[in-house]
């Protein structure tokens, strides 16, 4: 029996132009063969299973054939050529740094290139998975790889650019590799398949192109699984029953049944994936790559960003056309919330249920939101619940305002009637008198305080000026204490741009000159000017928490007589036990400390 070779080992490339999908990097290298212009030193960057090392052995071989071809091809004729196809070339080396990254490695490798080659020009040393060497390792590599003999030319391959150090990117020409694209891994599979002698689907194809994800080993290792399982014959249904890929019909019909609000059939359809093995998430995530599609396929600059076949690009083509622009903007908006809610989420079923019910809903006519805007709507039993509500509370306040109209207003011998308790000449009259409220004057609303301030600029635009008289209202009495206690109350309430004059505030004692009249005494000038703008708003707050709108307010310089020393508390306490020497001795007995 044969032995059997995996395509991925069978169908390398052995020449730049049988590489696929790096024809810049390939035309560069055949270039610098051909021109015999070669550096040091090459970094060959990329994902995995793109040709990075494939590339390597194919330049190393250019590099020592001995008559290359016009295009800078090696000849796989001359003896360098034959060895290495033969494997058994000593003019290059290969080291896997993954596995041999300590400085013992690399200086066994320094050891090597001071050897100069028996048969060729060159000793090419291909370093593969270089980010895996150590620090060590990369220290004791710079100075070679810096200046390596005239014969040695090194060439690393890497997936990780990042985690190599700038001094040793450097000293390298770097070529960046690219990642497949679908296109390029299905023309190079029907190759593949053709060879082979095996039937195929296109589909089926690009389905294996799409799973690879950019990588053509990762491409030809899942052709080689479905071959096997389709037996000769690669078709789409059997493709994504192997690899247990969603049907992208189902993506298909959610956004066809969400554009028709169906939304039972759309549970049905999620419940009928959900019994296959797949994830809610994955559905999801599924869907909203499939909406992007849709997206991109509204326009015609945007289609080549669709990696797909060209019955699909088709397929796409027509459900773009039906799809409202709106409508894709929030089904994505939608999706991206549930993905990233899905692992956070206890109930993760229920998060993907709720996702395809809101997207199933976006195109209801009652609730279609703007374009780009998150949708916020009432559902229609709601709406037909408010809409029954307010003709009757319109017809109702219509009625309130029609009574009050026509309602006569009460003398004052009929309210004091009806609050005696006597009969007035007219019944209807008395009657009508006991159920109107005499009017209320409520100082909140006068004038400006320092708790409207405190609401902020809307309140303010709807008080009066600060000037303005209050109308006459209450008069409750107060007394000296009463107002004393108001008055720290409005200091601890004043305003923050306020708080320094409040603290001045404290140490002032609100004395009653001439009831109602308040007498406020300051120390110095600045203060007394500071009080004056904000009189009006001191004089209203007082009117209110004292419930007496008679109250005045008059501020004065204090003489030199009236002026007294600010005690702190420490010196307040001094004062208090020299005149009660029991609040000392209790302090001494307790052990006390003034903080």
């Amino acid at each position: 029996m044969k032995e059997y070779i995996v395509s991925a080992r069978k169908y390398r490339p052995m020449s730049f132009d049988s590489v696929v999908g790096q024809s810049a990097l390939t035309t560069t290298l055949k270039n610098a063969v051909k021109s015999g212009k070669l550096a040091h030193a090459y970094l060959f960057c990329g994902p995995r299973g793109v040709g990075k090392t494939t590339c390597a052995r194919i330049f190393a071989k250019a590099i020592n054939c001995e008559s290359p071809t016009e295009e800078g091809e090696a000849c796989n004729e001359c003896e360098s050529c034959q060895a290495f196809n033969e494997q058994r070339s000593y003019n290059i080396f290969e080291l896997d740094a993954a596995s041999n990254n300590s400085v013992e490695n690399i200086k066994a490798l320094m050891e090597q290139t001071r050897i100069p080659p028996q048969v060729g020009k060159y000793k090419v040393f291909i370093i593969d998975e270089v980010h895996m060497l150590s620090t060590a390792a990369f220290n004791a590599f710079l100075k070679t790889l810096e200046e390596p003999p005239a014969h040695v030319i090194f060439i690393l391959a890497t997936t990780e650019k990042h985690k190599i150090l700038p001094t040793i990117i450097s000293r390298c020409q770097i070529y960046d590799f690219e990642r497949m694209t679908v296109p390029n891994i299905v023309g190079h599979l029907k190759m593949v398949a053709e060879k082979e002698g095996i039937a195929y689907e296109e589909e089926a194809l690009s389905v294996i192109a799409e799973k690879a994800d950019g990588g053509m080993r990762d491409a030809l290792s899942i052709f080689d699984q479905a071959a096997s399982f389709c037996q000769g014959n690669i078709t789409y249904q059997k493709v994504i029953e192997d690899l247990n890929v969603l049907d992208t019909e189902n993506y298909f019909n959610i956004v066809d049944l969400a554009l028709q609000n169906k939304v039972p059939e759309v549970m049905v359809l999620l419940n009928n994936v959900i019994a296959k093995g797949f994830d809610g998430g994955h559905l999801v995530g599924g869907l909203a790559a499939h909406i992007r599609n849709v997206l991109m396929a509204r326009d015609q600059q945007t289609l080549p960003l669709l990696e797909v076949s060209q019955r699909q690009l088709e397929r796409y083509r027509e459900q773009a056309q039906k799809c409202p622009i709106h409508f894709l903007y929030n089904a994505l908006k939608l999706c991206n919330q549930c993905d990233i809610n899905y692992r956070q989420s206890s109930n993760k079923r229920l998060l993907v249920e709720l996702t395809l019910i809101q997207i199933a809903q976006l195109t209801q006519e009652e609730d279609t939101p703007a374009a780009g805007r998150s949708p916020k709507r009432l559902k229609s039993l709601f709406q037909k619940l408010i809409s029954n509500v307010q003709p009757k509370a319109a017809a109702q306040g219509a009625a309130g305002r029609s009574m009050a109209k026509n309602r006569p207003t009460a003398t004052a011998p009929q309210a004091t009637a009806a609050a005696n308790g006597t009969a007035a000449t007219d019944g209807n009259t008395a009657a009508k008198a006991q159920t109107i409220k005499s009017p209320t004057i409520k100082l909140a609303h006068i004038g400006m305080t320092f708790s409207n301030m405190r609401k902020g600029p809307d309140s303010q635009q709807q008080q009066k000026q600060d000037d303005e008289p209050q109308e006459k209202g209450g008069n409750k009495h107060f007394d000296e204490e009463q107002l004393r206690i108001k008055w720290m109350e409005m200091c601890n309430r004043m305003p923050q741009q306020l708080t320094g004059l409040a603290m001045r505030m404290k140490n002032m004692v609100p004395v009653i000159t001439e009831y109602p009249t308040i007498e406020i005494v300051v120390d110095n000038k600045i203060l007394l000017d500071q009080l004056t703008t904000i009189r009006n708003k001191i004089r209203n707050t007082m009117a209110r928490d004292l419930s007496n709108a008679d109250i005045q307010l008059n501020l004065r310089l204090a003489e030199a007589t009236e002026i007294t020393k600010v005690l702190n508390k420490r010196e307040m306490f001094d004062e208090l036990r020299k005149k009660n020497p029991a609040i000392e001795k209790l302090r001494s007995i307790l052990n006390l400390e003034l903080t």
